[in-house]
Formats: structure tokens, sequence, C-alpha cells
């Protein structure tokens, strides 16, 4: 059926052009004999092709272009009075004895254009009898197309200010009369084609009207390029009378693409000084006009227009241009009843834009806008994700991205209402731009007030909403989240100690309630971040204020450090608080404060003893407790002498012999520290050695029975550096019969080995290597070693 309809309008269109053609034929004989009789008779004729209804406008365009081209030249056979001997008046009238009124009326316009150039009658009056003649085509397609044969002809000979038709005060005056009058026809026309034909084809009908609207809108640009034409008379004369007609006609297409017709060929400055009236007519528009996009549009161009020159901004504050387009969003979301919440929400987005770009200073203005907002949400279901709520991410941003400082967004206190409107996953989406806008700008969040409000603003990654589990959601985004929240709390700082301590304890209220997935993430970020103020407040020598106005000391800190670590500790997630408590440690250590390191060293020993199960665990465990017992300096005798005899216990009994061993004569190093005032206790240094070889051994025997062949020597080997490091440190109980005999050892091992290890015969070739160097230096090896027997 459409196919059929298609190739029939092309047959129709063919024929209408051959009708053209033909009659054209004839007219130009005519014309080249001078016979105006004949010629008008076959310009009618010509012209009548053009009151057909079968063609669609577009197929009707290419009609009309032919016979256009045609009256061009039947123009030029006009204005040579002296070929076709008739004056000009008598042209004029003559031309209205045409049978057919279309056809008369484009002879009509074709000759008054003629006509108002001979200058023989005012064209204001040649004008106002053509656009009230023209009333006389009422069919819409035809209609339009006439009108916009008259507009095209009268345009260069209207007149105007400069223009060679200019006659007096009222020239201007009567051309944009002119203009309106035939725009205000051309939309009725317009208008009414939406009533043509049955209701089936009205998708059909819509897109065809829509084809013509550049028609009228050439009209509004016409207005907008008259020389003339000032911000005086577009604001008493050419807006009020467009606005009317747009209000009146009541189309919803008409209405939103003349409002955006408006915007568009209009000056700037003019839409700005004329902002109430133009506001003033969006809220008559029809309830399904599309008004978000020419506001948006509007605010967009004002806004582009503000930042062209410093020099207007003064003009946006005497208009008070804010206050009326926030007054003009309110009304036209009250009385468009039905305006879904992505169109109100877009309203304020760009109202918003338009503050930020004109008005940066007023913070007062950017609330305002986050308050009316809030408003609108205020009672309606939390928006889920989509539209709506992409809008509400942009509003929420457009101000980081503005400031690049979420300290400002902070002294905004509709800015987390308007979070509080999203659901829990796009609030998370938002906390993530925060989040990412705090660590591009390096921001430093500085005071204890600012840090509430921050997490209050990121409490969707900080703790469960609304009961969502955990486990529900995807564990890389969950984990990428947490990491973004750590790496926010390194950005909490403050010089000022005091402040520092309030930040701390901010942040930790906060933390603790996140619940025990998250407090692996928080927590260690916010030790060191506690750790870094003992630091400073152990270099000042001096206390600072809590929030109970007690002396904060050290100490203190390290209380509230041990409250919060132990907190991790139930979780659990034990490796982790033993690691945090080994670091409060050493921090307590360099503060000369026993009791507290001590503390510190009991609770990671019973973490250990309780919670620290695997084996691979234990072994790292194990070795970070020797490591930081090993750089402990503050501990007396008796104490000392506890932990490392738990340590060396717990050493020896690791599930795997050779973890045992390692971790055995690593304890050595408790015993002899290479520092200053380091503990010098050589024998029992010697014991661990001694205690390990016994354990290696043991454990080659084990290879042996399991295997039938001894195993690897690499323990033997590395228990022998450890020899030769006592040695070289000045150790008097390590002696050179003993490296020796080690070394002979080793060399037995490796020869009953009926499966050689390249890596143990390598690692002990490079040892012998190093002591025959060493020897060759002299020092220690060279006084203590005779030749080495392999």
């Amino acid at each position: 059926m459409i196919l059929s309809g298609m190739e029939d309008e092309d047959k129709w269109l063919a024929e209408g052009i051959a009708g053209i053609q033909h009659n054209a034929f004839y007219m130009h004989r005519a014309l080249d004999a001078n016979n105006l009789r004949d010629a008008l008779k076959c310009s009618a004729l010509m012209l009548s092709e053009l009151r057909t209804s079968k063609l669609s406008p577009h197929k009707y365009y290419d009609l009309y272009m032919r016979a256009f081209d045609e009256l061009r030249t039947l123009e030029m056979f006009f204005k040579d009075e002296s070929r076709h001997g008739v004056s000009i008046v008598d042209l004029y009238e003559l031309v209205q004895h045409a049978g057919n009124i279309l056809p008369r009326l484009y002879l009509l316009c074709t000759v008054g254009s003629v006509f108002i150039k001979s200058k023989e009658a005012p064209a204001k009056d040649a004008l106002k009898d053509l656009v009230e003649m023209c009333r006389g085509v009422q069919n819409p397609i035809r209609g339009l197309f006439l009108r916009s044969y008259l507009a095209q002809v009268s345009r260069d000979k209207s007149p105007s200010l400069g223009s060679e038709y200019e006659g007096g005060e009222d020239t201007v005056m009567d051309t944009v009369e002119f203009v309106l009058q035939n725009f205000t026809e051309m939309n009725k026309l317009w208008v009414r084609m939406q009533h043509q034909g049955p209701v089936r084809i009205r998708e059909k009908l819509e897109k065809e009207r829509n084809e013509l609207r550049d028609l009228v809108g050439k009209n509004l640009h016409v207005l907008s390029q008259i020389e003339g034409v000032n911000l005086e008379l577009y604001r008493d004369t050419v807006l009020p009378r467009v606005l009317e007609q747009i209000v009146n006609c009541e189309d919803e297409r008409a209405q939103y693409y003349l409002m955006d017709c408006i915007i568009q060929v209009f000056p700037d400055e003019y839409h700005l000084q004329t902002l109430e009236t133009l506001l003033g007519a969006f809220p008559q528009l029809q309830p399904t006009v599309d008004i978000k996009t020419v506001l948006s549009r509007l605010m967009e161009r004002l806004s582009n227009y503000a930042a062209s020159s410093p020099d207007v901004l003064p003009e946006f504050l005497q208009v008070e241009a804010f206050a009326k387009l926030s007054s003009a969003i309110g009304k036209v979301i009250e009385a468009q009843v039905d305006m879904p919440i992505v169109g109100a929400v877009t309203l304020y987005v760009s109202l918003l834009t338009f503050t930020l770009h004109v008005h940066p200073e007023r913070l007062d203005y950017v609330d305002q806008v986050l308050g009316a907002c809030v408003k609108l949400l205020f009672g309606k279901p939390k928006l889920e994700e989509g539209r709506a709520t992409k809008q509400i991410v942009a509003l929420l941003s457009s101000p980081l991205e503005k400031y690049n400082d979420i300290v400002t967004a902070l002294m905004l206190s509709n800015y987390p209402c308007v979070m509080d409107c999203l659901d829990d996953k796009t609030n998370k989406v938002m906390a993530m731009v925060i989040i990412q806008s705090i660590m591009k700008n390096n921001t430093c969040i500085s005071t204890a007030d600012k840090v509430e409000v921050l997490f209050e603003l990121l409490k969707g990654l900080i703790k469960d909403l609304d009961g969502t589990a955990v486990d529900e959601l995807d564990e890389e985004d969950f984990n990428e989240e947490q990491n973004s929240v750590a790496r926010l709390i390194h950005m909490l700082y403050n010089d000022d100690s005091e402040e520092m301590l309030k930040i701390i304890c901010t942040a930790r209220k906060h933390i603790m309630a996140g619940g025990p997935t998250r407090l692996p993430f928080t927590v260690p970020p916010l030790t060191f971040s506690a750790l870094r103020l003992v630091r400073k407040l152990q270099a000042h020598d001096g206390n600072v204020v809590g929030e109970e106005e007690e002396p904060a000391t050290p100490t203190k800190i390290f209380q509230l450090l041990n409250e919060t670590i132990e907190a991790l500790s139930s979780v659990p997630s034990p490796e982790l608080a033993l690691r945090l408590y080994l670091q409060c440690a050493e921090s307590a250590n360099d503060c000369d404060l026993e009791p507290v390191a001590y503390d510190f060293f009991t609770k990671a020993f019973i973490l250990y003893e309780e919670e620290v199960a695997d084996s691979k665990a234990q072994v790292t465990a194990i070795h970070l407790i020797i490591g930081a017992l090993q750089r402990m300096n503050v501990f007396g005798v008796e104490n000392r002498d506890t932990l490392t005899h738990k340590a060396t216990g717990y050493s020896a009994k690791l599930l795997k012999k050779p973890d045992q061993c390692r971790a055995v004569y690593t304890c050595s190093h408790l015993f002899w520290v290479d520092e200053k005032d380091g503990i010098k206790d050589g024998e029992r240094a010697l014991l661990c050695l001694k205690r390990a070889l016994r354990i290696a051994n043991a454990a080659q025997q084990m290879a042996n029975a399991i295997n039938g062949t001894s195993g690897p020597v690499t323990l033997f080997v590395e228990i022998l550096n450890k020899y030769l490091y006592f040695l070289e440190k000045g150790n008097p109980q390590i002696t050179s019969a003993a490296i020796q005999g080690l070394v002979e050892l080793i060399t037995d091992e490796m020869k009953s080995d009926s499966t050689p290890d390249p890596a143990s015969d390598a690692f002990f070739a490079s040892t012998i290597r190093y002591i025959q160097f060493q020897k060759q230096k002299g020092g220690v090896m060279g006084e203590k070693f005779g030749p080495i027997k392999m």
C-alpha cells in the first residue's frame, strides 16, 4: 500500500512538472513575442499545476521550485515596461482577473514585487495589500508555499533603515508588521495541517507537517535580520506579538519549534533584556511541549554569552537573571503536573550549569538550586538507576568540576540532601565521583566538621545501607570501592595536632560502623594516619587537646589504636591485625613507652596463638614478630627475655622442619643486634644456631627415611652463612673450627646425595668462594681461618 502510494505520487509529480514545462514553453514564446495577454494566460495555466492536493510536502516542494524558476523569468519581463507597453499600475490590476485564485495570487505577488521596485506606490501599502489577499488560499500546503513565495520576492523590497524604500519614521515598523502578519497567517496554516486527513495516517501527516516548519521559522529569521529592529522595538512589539501567536496556537509541535527559533535567531543581549517576558510564556505552553530542552538551550546561550566577555556580567546581575530563571522553572514544573521527574531535574541541571558559569562566586545560588531539586524530590521514592539518576549525578558533579574542590561542595547544605534522594547503587556511584575528585585535585580535608559532612556523603561506601548485604555485591567492585575509601583517609590532614586528633576520632567513628568486610580496608590507613600524628607529637614532645578537653598524649592515641585494631582482630582478620599491632609497638618503642610496646607485642602473640592457624600464615607471622622484636630497644631485660623466649619457642613449634629451622636461626638476631647499644649475647645467639642445626639434621634424616636419599643441603648452607655473619660481626662464640666442621658436614652430605640439587650446590660453592675471598683480604676471616678442607 505504501509503495503503491509512493508510485502514485511520483506519477502525479511527473505529470505536474510536465504541465509546468508545457505551459512554460508557450509562456516563453509569448514573452519573446511581447504578447502580454498570451504570456499571462500561459503563466496562469502553468501555475494551476500548483493547485494539486495529491502531493506530499516534499514532492510539492519539487513542483513549486519548477514554477518558481519560471516566475523569475516572468518577473524580469514585467520589469521592462517598454516591452509589454502596459504601466505597472495597470498590470497590477490586470493580473487580478486571472480565473483561479492560486495562479492569480502568485502573479499578483510577482507583479507586486515589481510594483514596489518601481516606487510608484508606497511599499508598505503594496505589502499590506498582498499579505491580506493571500488569505484567499486556506489550503495549508498551498497557502504556506504561496506565503513563502511572497516573503521571498518581497524580502529585498521591504522598507527598513538604510534601504532604498525607506520613506519615513514608520517604515521599519511597517516591515515588521508585514512580516509578523505573514508569520501569523503561515503559522495558522501550519497548525491547521494536523487536522487534515484521517486519524489512521496521523503519524504520516505529522511527519509531512514537520517538513514544512522551516517555511514558518524563516519569518522569525527575517525579523532578526531587519535593519532598525533594535532592542526597544523587539521588546515592545516583536517579542510580545510572536509569543502571543505561539501561545494562542495551542499546538505542541509549533510551540516547541517556534520557541526554539526565537532563542536561536535573536541576539543573546535581547534575550537577557527581555528575559521576564520570554520566560513568562513557558508556563502557558501546552503540557506536552518539551520545555526542558528549549529552556536548557536558552540557559546555555546565556551562559556562553556571559563567558564571551567580563563586561556583560553586570547586565546579568542588573536584570536578576538567576532569580527570573529559577522562578520560571518553578512555574513550569507547577504548570506541567505530568512532567516526568527526569525533565524537571534536567531543568535544574541546566540552571545549575548557568549559575556556575555566570555566578560561580554565589554559593547561595548553587545551594538554592540544589534545595529546589530536593523540594522536587521530597516525599517521592528514591530514584532508581535510570535517566533521572544520571541527571542527579550530573547535578551533583557540576560543582565538583567547576570548583575542583570538594571542600566548596561541603559548604552546600543541600548537597547531602540531594544525595539522599538516590538509590543505594547510584549513591555509591556519586560517592566514587566525589572521591575521584578529591584524589585528582589532591584536596586536603582539614577539619573534623568537614570530615563529618564528607563521610555522611560517602556513607553508601562506608557502611551498609538499608540492610544490603555485602555478599550480594560484586567482589571486584567492592574491593575497588573500599580501596578508594582507604586512599581517601590519607587525604584527611591538618598541621594542627589538636584538629588532626579530632579528624582521626571523627573518621574512626564512621569507619567502625562499616562492618566486618570493610574494616580490613579502612582500619590500616586510619592506623597509619594516627601513627603519623604520634610521630609528630613525639618530635614536638608536646600534648594536644582531645575531644574531652583532656591532655592527649601518644599513650592516649595508642589506647585508641589498641581498641581499633582489636575490632579488626575480631572480624576476623588476625594476620592484618597482627601486623598493625607490631607497627604500633615499633612506634611505642620510638616514643620510649615500654609498657605500651609490651602490650602490643602481647596482643600480637595472643593473635598468633589463638587465631593464626594456617601454617604458611604462621611462618610469615613469626618472621614479622622476630623482625619487629629485633628492632626494639625500649625493653628491659625481663620483658625482652619474656618476648624472645616466646618467639624462639613458637619458632621451634612450626609445622614443617625447614620452617622451624629458618625461624630458629633467625631468632639468633634477637641476641646479637648490630647496633652501638644493641644487645650482644653471643652465647644465646650460638645456641639458636646449634638448635637450628639439630632441626636441619632431623629434617635431613626424615627426608632420608621417607625418600631413601638425603634431602637438599640448603638448610645447612643457610646456617653456615649465619655463622659467617656473626663471625664477621665479632661474636666471640663463633669459631673457625665450628665453621670448618659445618663445611665438612655439608661436603659429606653432598657426596652422599644420589640426586644432587643444582641450586644448593651453587649456593654452597658461592659461599666457599666468599670465604676464600675474605681470607685473601685478611681481617677476621684471615686471622681465624686455616685452609678450608673440602
